[in-house]
């Protein structure tokens, strides 16, 4: 997706969680993570802050929208 950068596979990782926890914690599939971090899928305004609040690192910072 152009102007998109997603962050959040680092942001995941110094969590200590895996996709399939995430994606359980979020109430998404664990596809849908994959799809994020590979920057493939913009996410929904609820999906973006529940992902920030369980990752602990503010939206702006996860997803860059050039």
């Amino acid at each position: 997706m152009d102007g998109f950068t997603c962050n959040l596979k680092a942001c995941r990782v110094l969590r200590g969680l895996t996709q399939g926890e995430l994606a359980e914690r979020v109430g998404v599939r664990r596809e849908t993570i994959m799809r994020l971090e590979k920057a493939q899928y913009n996410p929904s305004l609820k999906l973006a802050v529940d992902i920030s609040r369980e990752v602990g690192v503010p939206i702006e910072e996860i997803f860059v929208f050039e």
